[in-house]
């Protein structure tokens, strides 16, 4: 079967190519991928600023049909349309784990990175990471309830309540997750973006947005004390990985809030700590998911209350990944799924 991987060490080193079918061995399933999105994640291992252990497999956000079972297992059968979490493997006895933050763990291994991941027609994950998909929700949806649970984990190391303002940075995926999943918690949502995201604003807004502001016209800091009788907001959230974004958003939250960041930059950045100790802030940062938060994700797709199908822009067969990582690097559209290739 065809996989795109990432083969060596370096800048680039990624590749389509030839790989053995896997076999579901004690404990694990085979997972037939319907769809897998591309992540941010994965163009940093593009550019060689995330870790991996080549070579292998990228994309670790997936959706698809159980077609192997391995012995052990119970209550997963062959047919199932599931998703799946990402940790293949942790030690499952460090503080992190035993207290339910497996993507703490320092020996954690994750598809996509460390094991074969997604980017091609069969995967082999742990049965024990296995979510069933809702049956009102299709393939393409579910393949971003990785993306999602991030969010809501993030989301609920931030402790937002009802009728917090908050504003974001950076209209992606990411961004427009965050949008749905703070409104469904009782937030009210300010979103920022460029004139290069002019499309996306106007998404954010179709999907919850109370403000949407172009932060190249507009005197943000000066909307922001208007929208918030001169408090600024109560919390902020940077999306994009984006230096000045981070920047930005110190100067719109209110003192005592909280400021917490999801993007990931790829390099250290010029960020005005001495913000934090003049106004009190509360600053999270969030690594990936938490299990409970795969939970919350499938309910609120099943509900309605996020949208997943409203950011998926383009489809792209793995045979094209190129095409699909340019399109995303360039952010046009906002999210690519890949799908896999018939085997010849």
């Amino acid at each position: 079967m065809q996989a795109v991987m990432k083969i060596a060490p370096g800048i680039g080193n990624v590749i389509l190519s030839a790989i053995d079918i896997p076999n579901a061995t004690p404990g694990h399933v085979i997972i037939e991928v319907a769809y897998a999105g591309i992540c941010g994640t994965d163009l940093h291992i593009y550019h060689d600023e995330f870790r991996t252990v080549p070579p292998v497999v990228l994309g670790h956000e997936i959706a698809g049909t159980i077609v192997e079972v391995g012995t052990h297992v119970h209550d997963i059968s062959v047919g199932m349309r599931v998703t799946t979490e990402t940790y293949y493997q942790t030690c499952q006895q460090c503080r992190h784990c035993r207290n339910g933050r497996p993507n703490l763990c320092v020996q954690r291994k994750s598809i996509g990175s460390a094991v074969n991941g997604g980017f091609t027609r069969y995967v082999r994950v742990p049965a024990t990471n296995i979510h069933q998909i809702p049956a009102n929700v299709s393939d393409q949806s579910a393949a971003l309830t990785e993306p999602l649970a991030c969010v809501i984990n993030a989301i609920d190391l931030s402790r937002i309540t009802t009728g917090d303002i908050a504003v974001i940075a950076g209209p992606g995926a990411i961004g427009m997750l965050t949008l749905q999943v703070l409104v469904a918690s009782g937030a009210k949502v300010i979103m920022l973006g460029t004139p290069a995201d002019a499309t996306r604003l106007s998404i954010a807004r179709q999907l919850g947005a109370a403000h949407i502001i172009d932060v190249s016209t507009a005197d943000v800091g000066q909307q922001i004390e208007d929208m918030t009788e001169g408090l600024g907001a109560d919390i902020v959230i940077e999306c994009a990985g984006a230096g000045p974004a981070a920047q930005q958003l110190l100067q719109l939250v209110r003192r005592g809030g909280r400021y917490t960041q999801i993007g990931l930059f790829g390099k250290p950045i010029a960020w005005d700590m001495d913000q934090v100790c003049y106004k009190e802030l509360i600053v999270t940062g969030s690594n990936a998911s938490v299990p409970h938060a795969w939970n919350r994700a499938l309910r609120l797709l099943a509900s309605g209350q996020v949208n997943t199908q409203a950011i998926i822009s383009a489809v792209y067969p793995i045979n094209q990944w190129q095409e699909a990582f340019t399109q995303f690097e360039a952010k046009q559209g906002l999210k690519i799924l890949l799908t896999p290739l018939a085997d010849k």
